[in-house]
């Protein structure tokens, strides 16, 4: 298993963000940014710690602001994650890279695509979000009672949505078969990061579904790196079309959907393939 080594910088404004690597060998060569979902740490995906250092692949994450070691970014918007994304590879001495998000990571690791193309390799969206509002997207449409009741709350306001947040209990059909059978397989990881992250309150998780119903700070269509877009059919928490929509959307967009998989199982059947993609638009 890879070595995996936390830093903590002090970001331009003041803020510190705190940041995780795999530690680096003369064979991993290439560096993939994960971008966490929620509520999640920035903990680097262990299920994929083989393959990446298979595929000489360097994993580079970071815990986003008001979750884990980050101090909080109030009003901070999806494309703010590019920023941070600088800081952190900047740190690193990391010129080139590509991203990879899962669930409300996803929408992240686009805005790096957008805001450093001349950086960005290859981005990877697994799961992920559309903009709230996309023309022709009904958005709640398919999403999981619990999970609409949500993200109606963050369109309502943050005082909304934290008393929202403050009285929901965790509804397990908000996940599939599949899902649960992935949750108590290798993903059982994602599980211990979600608690982990809860320990240190709601800000981070208020501040996410804030800026996924929020005006996101770029417009996907302006995207022209190479995209890979991955989806379960079943997905309960984010629906397929939301992935549908963006693949209409974004000119160099490829779209996997993936039969039988939910929101978490899905990592199962593309994630590994994801890094094969990725290693091949980096060579």
């Amino acid at each position: 298993m890879q070595n995996v080594i936390e830093h903590t910088l002090v970001h331009a404004d003041g803020r510190a963000l705190h940041y995780y690597d795999t530690a680096p060998s003369s064979a991993a060569d290439l560096a993939v940014v994960w971008f966490h979902g929620t509520p999640n740490l920035g903990e680097p995906p262990q299920p994929l710690f083989a393959a990446a250092a298979e595929r000489g692949i360097r994993l580079v994450s970071y815990d986003r602001p008001a979750y884990g070691g980050s101090t909080e970014q109030p009003g901070r918007d999806v494309a703010a994650a590019a920023q941070d994304v600088a800081a952190v590879v900047d740190a690193l001495g990391i010129r080139r890279f590509a991203v990879l998000g899962h669930s409300g990571g996803g929408p992240h690791a686009l805005a790096c695509a957008v805001r450093m193309p001349d950086r960005v390799v290859a981005a990877v969206d697994v799961s992920g979000t559309a903009p709230y509002g996309g023309e022709g997207l009904d958005y709640f449409s398919g999403i999981n009672p619990g999970g609409e009741a949500e993200l109606r709350a963050a369109v309502a306001g943050r005082e909304a949505l934290a008393k929202c947040l403050e009285s929901a209990e965790f509804d397990p059909e908000m996940f599939t078969p599949a899902d649960h059978a992935a949750l108590e397989g290798v993903w059982a990881w994602l599980g211990g990061i979600a608690g982990k992250a809860l320990e240190g309150g709601l800000t981070g998780m208020i501040d996410d579904d804030l800026a996924y119903v929020g005006p996101w700070g770029f417009d996907p269509a302006e995207i022209d790196v190479p995209v890979l877009i991955c989806h379960g059919d079943q997905d309960r928490v984010v629906p397929p079309a939301h992935s549908r929509w963006l693949a209409e959307r974004i000119p160099s967009a490829e779209l996997r959907v993936y039969e039988g998989d939910g929101h978490v199982s899905v990592l199962d059947s593309a994630a590994v393939p994801a890094l094969d993609w990725i290693r091949a638009r980096a060579d």
